[in-house]
């Protein structure tokens, strides 16, 4: 007797090519369409803006330098083409700020106060790029941002200048090599008093020593002229444009090889012997007269 087959038998089944679901998975991935090139470059181009943008924010930043006060270690001047640096924003967060670095900071209140604002055009389409030009470097910030060196930091006691027109520090006279002389028959900077730089600020002072409005006059000089350290914004590493000026920046640490000098007294202090002499001449002479004239009738008298 034959059994019925079952209506679920295997044989019933069509059969199926066991790679079939694989080759429908690829021609189904076969099927999403790539974007093209041009679609993709606006997002490469953003993408690459965002992580400029957070590179120059938080680790280094391209600074253009503005004016001629850092010649020659940094060129600005008048009708040339401006240096622009790597300033490193990162380095004050482990270290303290020490003589001879080159650092870029937001201008102090007392800096301020006579500086013209920055020129901003009306228009919002070139504002707008003035402010994403001045985030990576290509036009000057809003911010009034300076460059300088550092001279003599928090403790210290600076003035200028000994016999050979040096700047003196505690008492040292510095070694600046890098000091610019506009007018090299000229190589005489003005003298300032002596200044104790107070804690947390520092003393700048630019290498072009007679085209620097720095911390000898800005704010009327003095107290008034010192940078906090928490004003710096980094230490101006390497000079990235343009191609001929590549290289780093000098970090000559004037205090190194300074030499200790006895400093003259003040120009009152020097007068005073002078005059004491000129009062004292009439004087002396006159004594000296009635001297020679006693002398001279006690010998007649004696004949």
């Amino acid at each position: 007797m034959v059994e019925p087959v079952p209506s679920s038998s295997a044989e019933d089944e069509p059969e199926r090519d066991p790679d079939e679901g694989g080759k429908g998975k690829r021609r189904h991935r076969k099927q999403k369409k790539q974007r093209s090139f041009w679609v993709e470059l606006p997002i490469l181009i953003v993408v690459a803006l965002v992580l400029a943008f957070v590179f120059q924010q938080f680790f280094a930043r391209v600074y253009t330098i503005p004016s001629a006060s850092m010649e020659s270690t940094l060129h600005g001047c008048t009708g040339c083409y401006g240096d622009k640096v790597l300033v490193d924003k990162i380095t004050y967060d482990f270290t303290d700020p020490s003589p001879g670095d080159v650092v870029v900071f937001k201008g102090p209140d007392p800096w301020l106060e006579n500086e013209a604002p920055v020129q901003r055009s009306s228009n919002p389409v070139v504002r707008f790029f003035q402010d994403v030009g001045s985030v990576f470097g290509l036009a000057p910030p809003d911010e009034r941002d300076f460059v300088k060196r550092i001279i003599a930091t928090g403790g210290q006691t600076v003035q200028c200048c000994d016999a050979r027109n040096r700047v003196v520090v505690d008492g040292k006279a510095l070694n600046e090599p890098y000091i610019h002389w506009e007018d090299p028959n000229n190589q005489q900077q003005a003298s300032f008093d002596p200044v104790k730089v107070p804690d947390g600020d520092v003393w700048v002072m630019g290498d072009n020593r007679n085209d620097s409005c720095d911390s000898r006059c800005q704010g009327g000089g003095g107290l008034r002229g010192v940078v906090p350290v928490d004003n710096i914004i980094g230490k101006a590493r390497i000079i990235v444009l343009p191609p001929s000026r590549w290289g780093g920046v000098s970090d000559t640490n004037p205090q190194e090889n300074a030499q200790p000098v006895a400093l003259g007294a003040p120009g009152w202090q020097q007068s005073v012997p002078i005059g004491f002499g000129a009062v004292a001449a009439w004087p002396t002479v006159a004594l000296s007269r009635r001297f020679g004239s006693g002398l001279g009738r006690a010998v007649k008298r004696k004949r």
